[in-house]
């Protein structure tokens, strides 16, 4: 993860990156000279996808649950908002979920 802070003229810029380890790679291609570039050891898509198999579990258990009720499990599970967000969108796009409009938030139901 990279973190810039700053101003553009009078508007404050609080901007971070999510860098994976081939987003690194290609960073430290485009650098002039030797220069070693390494992510993170704990980089959040290292954390999370440990956690897939469990995130599928955890629905699967539950049947189905709103978006912000599996959100919040999923930050319970990982300890990371980044790791759960990406665990989320990876069940929505899952052939073993069904994402459906829910009253207040989507509902990801479990089809497996």
């Amino acid at each position: 993860m990279l973190r810039i802070r700053g101003q553009i003229g009078e508007w404050p810029v609080d901007l971070t990156l999510e860098l994976d380890d081939e987003d690194w790679a290609r960073l430290a291609a485009q650098l002039p000279g030797k220069v070693a570039v390494a992510a993170p050891s704990s980089a959040p898509e290292v954390q999370g996808e440990g956690f897939w198999p469990t995130a599928q579990e955890l629905l699967r258990n539950a049947g189905q649950m709103e978006g912000p009720d599996l959100l919040a499990e999923l930050q319970t599970l990982t300890g990371s908002a980044a790791a759960s967000k990406r665990l989320l969108v990876r069940l929505r796009h899952s052939p073993l979920v069904q994402l459906e409009s829910g009253k207040d938030a989507p509902l990801y139901r479990w089809v497996g």
